[in-house]
Order: C-alpha cells, then structure tokens, then sequence
C-alpha cells in the first residue's frame, strides 16, 4: 500500500517503518502458517485483562435462541471497560440477558463473559460490506447510559 486516498494523517498512523499496521491480530505457527485471531480494535481490556469480542461472539452463537451477536467494549469507572453484548434473538425464541450471561460464563473465561446485554429487536447496523457497525452500537449505548 502507498497510501489512503487524499488521508495523509491516516496514512502516517497505518505505516510503520514502511510496515502496513492493518490492525489485525494473528499468530504464525511453527509451518510459517498464519491465524488471524480478531481485530485490535475490537478488543476489550476489562481489569487489566484482554477480551477478544470474538471469543464472546462466537460463546454467545451457541445460544440456540442467538440469531446474532455482537461485543463491544463500554466504559467502567472500576474495570476501564466493560464487555457488552448487544443481540438479537430468533424470531419467537425468548431469552433473558442474565441467561445469556450465565450461558457465556459456562464457555468462556469468567472475566471474560458480558457483564451487561442488551436485547435488540431491530437488525444490527451494517457496513456496506455486511459487517456490524459497532461503533454505532457503542453510540447507542452511550445515548442510553450517559
């Protein structure tokens, strides 16, 4: 990559020492084999630890009332951040947030697991591209929780 069309600042941020920083998270096996792990952005540090949104999203799916799910990280006066997971439900399947809670705690880290949920009943905001708009989810939060 050159650069961000007409985006010097962005540019500057994303190259490193002529590196491209694409933000993504992986691991390289001893193969010389790569496993893309998540998003730096979207991940979460709660209490000094680090909570990949993934790991929590992919726990929440196996809800069989889950159609689709998705983590965010919200401010905390005690922890920084908080995991939070908004989600919405199958058609006619009923579920409540502490459910989906203790569900989460079964598969996944303590610390880990949403410590809220919120049950949407309007599709999640998409990109252009299909993929989830978390920001605009963490604005609606925000709206509600000050």
């Amino acid at each position: 990559m050159k650069s961000y069309w007409r985006e010097p600042i962005l540019t500057a941020q994303a190259m490193d020492g002529g590196w491209l920083r694409t933000g993504d998270l992986g691991a390289l096996d001893e193969d010389g084999f790569v496993t893309i792990s998540g998003r730096l952005k979207d991940m979460i540090i709660t209490g000094g630890e680090n909570v990949f949104a993934g790991e929590v999203e992919s726990a929440l799916m196996f809800h069989e009332a889950v159609e689709s799910a998705a983590v965010i990280g919200v401010p905390d006066v005690k922890w920084g951040e908080s995991v939070h997971a908004v989600v919405c439900l199958k058609p006619g399947r009923t579920c409540s947030a502490e459910e989906l809670i203790a569900f989460c705690r079964e598969r996944i880290a303590h610390y880990k697991a949403p410590r809220t949920v919120t049950l949407r009943e309007v599709p999640m905001p998409l990109s252009g591209v299909g993929k989830v708009r978390k920001v605009d989810l963490l604005m609606e939060w925000k709206e509600i929780n000050g």
